[in-house]
């Protein structure tokens, strides 16, 4: 029975930690683009049921723990893009056109390898540059509102330390009480806790197109649905991409009227549901990610008064709780941004302009910071690529192992002794097993392996041998029978 209930576990735990990690920042993306209070919790019922009809149809369709989530990054994108020309209906566009995208990716697998030809470096900084205007809130919240962030940030600091999975939970516990001790009750008397469905003909203007639904399309592609594909590569698992992608845009698609802005494989929670955790077996861990798809599909059964709750706080103590829960995918997306010291000037002048938040043309700054960041690059690796061209240490490894390298360990087997032992082959045949690098006859196997640097090599050569000769390995030479028919050799 326990058998059978501990996936069932790990998918609720994967829901709520899901649901209560990073809710808040999709309202405050809703809002931030112009969605009202109706409209924002429209859109995040929406994500909801669409990550759980998705987490669903793939857990049960291929019998893997396919997790399925909101975009987080593209939630904090809309936060640093704010209001777009023409309001909430061409942002609703803008989803719709995103969503339409990653449904394209997972049709016509170039469009996925074009995306992912980004180099990494370039996609890191911009995320990290749509992360940080988030990831400063709590500092702002602690000076701006310290009787409430100071709760919240101490309660997010211990747990951290001791369970860190519930710390960003935990912290929005600390917040939802701190709001409803410093808030009149009366203030949720106009408010609609049930759930409602806001639909919104969308609009389409060419820069939201540019400056929102593409860099949406990039984001949730390198920052969510990659990551969430190795995550389930990590742990043994052979996903399906182009069925998640064509799953998750498809919801992605049908969401949007409501509001949704994007729905792609989880990447902060997929280790709850695919790990050793959810179940010894690693076939029965999707039973965690389809339990996960439906308990959040529930869970957003309650955006109405998740929303209601959020609109008495200070905008900016909800910023901080979002903030809280960027902190990681911040320190992700730096990490991999200043990995390749040839990369860095480019990647420093991408997370700057998409730190900016400048708007040119009608355009974000995400969009520009991509086209900075790979202007840089191009012009970095023109200038130097002329020294870093010719690559001659291959060479040596190339050639064939002339005849006085191999001779000093030739030296050390002397004949005699040998011929006792090579019954099955005369002469110097009979040296390679006793030896395991002699004469003329190991040439093959030497390839690259200099002299004296073979000797305490001699069970078998290692480096080229193994790719030279495909089945000769080390372990495999010192296995050999001829080996056991010498007394004292170890």
């Amino acid at each position: 029975m326990a058998g059978r209930s501990q996936p069932v576990l790990a998918g609720v735990v994967t829901a709520l930690v899901g649901f209560a990690s990073s809710f808040t920042v999709v309202l405050a993306g809703l809002r931030a683009v112009g969605a009202s209070d109706a409209q924002a919790a429209s859109g995040l019922l929406a994500v909801c049921v669409a990550s759980g009809i998705s987490a669903v149809w793939l857990g049960l369709r291929h019998r893997i723990p396919m997790s399925v989530a909101w975009s987080t990054p593209g939630a904090a994108l809309l936060v640093a893009t704010g209001t777009v020309p023409g309001g909430w209906p061409v942002a609703v566009g803008a989803f719709l056109v995103s969503g339409a995208l990653i449904v394209a990716a997972g049709l016509f697998p170039a469009l996925g390898r074009a995306v992912a030809a980004i180099p990494r470096p370039i996609a890191g900084a911009m995320l990290a540059g749509v992360l940080l205007p988030l990831c400063t809130a709590p500092v702002r919240a602690l000076v701006e509102v310290p009787r409430l962030a100071v709760p919240v940030v101490l309660a997010w600091l211990l747990l951290h330390r001791f369970a860190r999975r519930w710390a960003v939970p935990g912290a929005l516990v600390v917040a939802v009480a701190a709001i409803a001790l410093t808030t009149p009750v009366s203030g949720l008397g106009g408010a609609r806790l049930l759930p409602a469905v806001e639909l919104t003909a969308p609009a389409w203007d060419l820069s939201a197109m540019v400056g929102l639904a593409l860099p949406l399309f990039l984001v949730t592609m390198a920052a969510q649905n990659v990551p969430g594909m190795a995550v389930l590569v990590g742990y043994g698992y052979r996903p399906p991409f182009g069925a998640a992608l064509r799953a998750t845009g498809l919801t992605t698609v049908l969401a949007a009227p409501a509001g949704g802005h994007a729905v792609n494989l989880a990447a902060i929670t997929a280790a709850l549901a695919a790990g050793p955790d959810a179940h010894p077996d690693p076939d029965r861990r999707w039973i965690a990610s389809v339990t996960a798809g439906t308990g959040l599909a529930l869970l957003g059964l309650g955006a109405g008064a998740a929303t209601a709750l959020v609109a008495l706080a200070p905008p900016v103590l909800i910023e901080a709780v979002a903030g809280l829960a960027l902190l990681g995918a911040l320190a992700t997306a730096l990490t991999s941004a200043l990995a390749e010291p040839a990369d860095r000037e480019a990647a420093v002048v991408t997370f700057v302009v998409t730190a900016s938040g400048v708007t040119l043309l009608g355009v974000g700054g995400a969009f520009w910071g991509l086209v900075a960041g790979g202007v840089m690059l191009l012009l970095f690796r023109r200038r130097s690529g002329g020294p870093t061209a010719p690559e001659p240490p291959p060479e040596p490894a190339a050639t064939e192992s002339p005849g006085p390298a191999v001779e000093p360990v030739t030296t050390g087997a002397p004949g005699p002794a040998v011929e006792p032992v090579t019954t099955a082959s005369p002469g110097p045949a009979a040296e390679p097993v006793t030896t395991g690098a002699p004469g003329p006859a190991v040439e093959p196997a030497t390839s690259g392996a200099p002299g004296p640097a073979v000797e305490p090599a001699t069970s078998g050569s290692a480096g080229p041998t193994e790719t030279g000769r495909v089945g000769v390995t080390p372990r495999a030479a010192g296995r050999g029978p001829g080996r056991r028919g010498v007394p004292g050799r170890r």
